[in-house]
């Protein structure tokens, strides 16, 4: 199974299969490929005739294969891009990840075992494309295992909450720009875990910004909408250095804007800050690289994790993580008839303090 940036170097050297089936929890991936094909295998004046992008709620696989069967007019291929592909029923058969899989012996309708037979014998002058998003199919099915062998066969996973920093700084080095060390964390965590979102935030940033210039924290404040003064990363910050009086400004914000600052997402937050610092007692080599290294932070966060270690002994920690425990479980009604999430978060960072 090829990699994103594989196949789009393929692409790029005009290197082109049969078939790409592109698949996967993350659609940035999927959405990179398939446009990249529908937007230069053919030329413009070529596209009229001899590129179809069709939708899975609107074909069923049979109308997919006679498109695909067809030849080009006038050109050394013709296209065919499925979108939402996830919504024809023959490929569900063959999924995981939703109520509609069913068994590979449920799979040998005619639609089907037609297009096996595609897999096995494709259209040389097609480039087939399935945008199968949000799910994957049951490598055990046949057609799974058709595609993993004669197809360009790829799977898009979401990347982990602490992977998304990495990822961030490494895509914004990749467009030639550089980076403030506290960018990544702050545009995961306001931005959540949607690649798309995050590139297209990226892209509005550097838009009058020169090659090579610094993506800056107060850029990111400029124009994403993160509050200066009143984001998660303030609070963290805050509750380090036990800053009682910034924590509670904080916190009031949030409390006092819960939609923009739902309960969820900053105990989210604060439970992987709060790991990183348990993880911290017991790293054995506690020098700046070797930390940064085992808590996947940037080498400049270092200082700020070993003070706040200094503030919170393992046993608060424990403590800490049963108080998250408890006001997630709050938050979300358990035991909890009338607080609401706003006064819970004080609560917390109350509990968090003293």
């Amino acid at each position: 199974m090829k990699e994103a940036n594989q196949i789009v170097l393929d692409l790029k050297r005009r290197i082109f299969k049969p078939i790409y089936f592109l698949s996967g929890e993350e659609s940035y991936y999927i959405d990179q490929i398939s446009d990249y094909i529908e937007n230069n295998v053919l030329e413009i004046n070529d596209r009229e005739f001899n590129q179809n992008v069709v939708y899975g709620k609107d074909v069923d696989l049979s109308a997919v294969l006679a498109l695909a069967k067809q030849f080009p007019m006038m050109s050394e291929y013709q296209v065919v891009i499925v979108r939402e592909a996830q919504n024809i029923k023959e490929l569900n058969k063959n999924s995981t990840g939703d109520e509609s899989s069913v068994s590979e012996k449920s799979t040998g309708n005619s639609a089907s075992q037609q297009f096996l037979h595609y897999i096995n014998n494709p259209q040389p002058t097609t480039i087939l494309v399935f945008c199968y998003k949000y799910k994957k199919l049951d490598k055990r099915s046949s057609i799974a295992k058709a595609l993993q062998k004669q197809a360009v066969y790829f799977e898009s996973a979401k990347l982990y909450d602490n992977q998304l920093p990495e990822w961030i700084s490494n895509y914004i080095k990749d467009i030639n720009y550089k980076v403030a060390p506290t960018v990544p964390a702050m545009l995961a965590e306001f931005l959540g875990n949607y690649l798309g979102k995050i590139v297209n935030e990226i892209n509005k940033l550097v838009i009058n910004l020169p090659e090579g210039s610094e993506i800056t924290t107060a850029l990111v404040h400029d124009n994403v909408g993160i509050s200066k003064d009143f984001n998660v990363f303030e609070l963290q910050e805050a509750l380090g250095k036990k800053d009682i009086l910034k924590a509670n400004r904080i916190v009031n914000y949030f409390a006092d804007n819960e939609k923009e600052h739902p309960a969820v997402m900053v105990l989210s937050s604060l439970y992987g800050y709060f790991s990183k610092l348990l993880k911290y007692h017991f790293l054995p080599d506690k020098s700046k690289f070797a930390v940064a290294s085992a808590l996947g932070v940037n080498a400049f966060f270092v200082e700020g994790y070993a003070r706040a270690a200094s503030n919170y002994s393992t046993a608060k920690l424990k403590y800490i993580f049963a108080c998250l425990k408890e006001c997630d479980l709050k938050s979300k009604g358990v035991d909890n008839p009338s607080i609401d999430s706003g006064e819970l978060l004080r609560e917390l960072i109350f509990k968090i303090l003293h």
